[in-house]
């Protein structure tokens, strides 16, 4: 069964740091992008950042330039999101996705074919 699992959200102050993991099993990410998307209470699910299975990241977020980063590990099936100087904004629950054995990035979230169940971060003093 093909699933993906965040994990590594939680309560933060504004200014911090956090690492999300998204794991893979039942499949190998290696060939395939993935992305990080997000979603506040009333708002839309956005893109984040994508990885290809190359290693190119792309941005989708202007408010997340120079905080958050994305990196992969084949070796460990595991895609991460490094989030840096967390602001309230950012609050929200982050989901990671799979294209399905596509290789390359997209910022739509209908390019993309399995989800993970979602991790809250929540960025409050």
């Amino acid at each position: 069964q093909l699933q993906l699992v965040e994990s590594g959200g939680g309560l933060v102050q504004p200014g911090g740091s956090l690492r999300l993991s998204c794991a893979a099993s039942g499949f190998t990410l290696d060939y395939n992008a993935i992305g990080w998307f997000r979603q506040a209470p009333g708002k839309e699910r956005e893109g984040v950042l994508c990885i290809s299975s190359s290693g190119d990241s792309t941005n989708y977020a202007d408010s997340v330039k120079g905080r958050f980063t994305i990196s992969r590990d084949n070796a460990k099936n595991t895609v991460y999101l490094q989030m840096n100087s967390l602001k309230p904004e950012d609050t929200a629950v982050y989901y990671c996705a799979a294209r399905a054995f596509l290789t390359g990035c997209s910022g739509f979230r209908y390019a993309y074919k399995y989800w993970g169940g979602g991790t809250q971060v929540t960025v409050s003093s």
